[in-house]
């Protein structure tokens, strides 16, 4: 095994104090210039790299990030992981990402892990089974810096990257009555997500604001697994009353409601128009194309890093919580409009 060299090598191979050595690869002054260039060659000679988590550690700082997702397989977590470590690599930090699976254990889990590897901060989306949050009021207790993005809780102050789902979701019932739908279903998401709750806000004020009645048989919840959305669609469209229009809560589970319709015999957008969230690149690849609301995932990145390092480089002992709420845009595609 190939030993890593060390200032103590360099030391004992020019006949010189670690000290000196040390203070010579730091560029500090009281040394001379003689000693200081026959160190560095050295040290060049040999490939000797500093112990940077050593080194960070005396001054209290890793450099390092932590962050948490619930599923990396996910188009919309995997696209925002790659932002954030773009934007954490240009402000001089490394990242350590981890993923719960949608699992509350392993969300404390990986919260222990990361605290223990002495990240400086956390960046966090929550996993769906999450509905007990001690684990993150004791990480700020312990002033590791927090900022939650896609889905929080209210329970926590911390600083948040959110879009408007309320409005996303309005937006998008409203184009489906304007395009004729008068009984529209909300395929939700697990009822504990704040996600899925802001959409449905959403899909409930544009109804009203149309004197559409609301009907609770019409709001299904259901996993972020296509094998849920497909049986739920079945269970949607046996009722004698079906309806014409679907708000599906994501890309993923519109290509199962899809799925379920084509099995059924119905047509969509003929007999069932349908808006989903997220805009994957897929929705443009099945047919019909799916319309979509396309979320600012790059900024969503890198505004979440922004905030966790300015609690991190500008540490005051009461951090007034940042929330930034961003703009989506509705694409329209085949699924939402009638053939001409």
């Amino acid at each position: 095994m190939r030993h890593q060299v060390t200032i103590k090598d360099i030391a004992k191979q020019l006949g010189v104090s670690v000290a000196t050595v040390s203070r010579a690869l730091r560029d500090l002054p009281d040394i001379h210039p003689d000693t200081k260039k026959m160190v560095l060659d050295l040290a060049k000679e040999l490939d000797y790299q500093p112990n940077v988590l050593a080194t960070s550690l005396v001054k209290s700082k890793t450099k390092t990030l932590g962050l948490i997702v619930p599923d990396l397989g996910y188009y919309f977590f995997s696209t925002v992981v790659k932002a954030v470590e773009d934007a954490a690599i240009a402000a001089g930090y490394s990242l350590l990402i981890a993923q719960t699976q949608e699992s509350f254990e392993r969300e404390l889990t990986n919260i222990q892990n990361l605290s223990r590897s002495q990240v400086e901060g956390i960046i966090i989306s929550l996993s769906r089974e999450t509905v007990n949050f001690d684990h993150l009021t004791r990480l700020q207790r312990r002033g590791i810096p927090l900022v939650f993005f896609d889905r929080d809780s209210d329970e926590i102050d911390a600083s948040k990257v959110m879009v408007d789902n309320e409005q996303s979701a309005y937006e998008a019932v409203k184009h489906l009555i304007e395009n004729g739908c008068k009984r529209i279903a909300f395929l939700a998401g697990p009822k504990n997500v704040s996600v899925s709750n802001q959409r449905r806000m959403g899909y409930s004020r544009a109804l009203q604001e149309a004197g559409i009645e609301s009907d609770p048989s019409l709001i299904i919840h259901s996993d972020y697994f296509q094998d849920s959305a497909i049986a739920k669609t079945h269970q949607l469209m046996k009722e004698a009353n079906r309806p014409d229009g679907i708000l599906v809560v994501s890309d993923r589970l519109a290509i199962g409601v899809l799925i379920a319709l084509r099995e059924l015999n119905i047509s969509v957008p003929d007999e069932v128009k349908m808006v989903s969230f997220n805009n994957e690149p897929i929705c443009s690849l099945v047919s019909p194309t799916i319309s979509s609301i396309a979320q600012p995932l790059e900024e969503i990145g890198r505004l979440s890093v922004e905030l966790l390092l300015e609690q991190i480089e500008h540490k005051t002992d009461n951090p007034t919580p940042r929330v930034e709420v961003l703009k989506t845009k509705l694409i329209v595609r085949e699924s939402s409009v009638q053939k001409k």
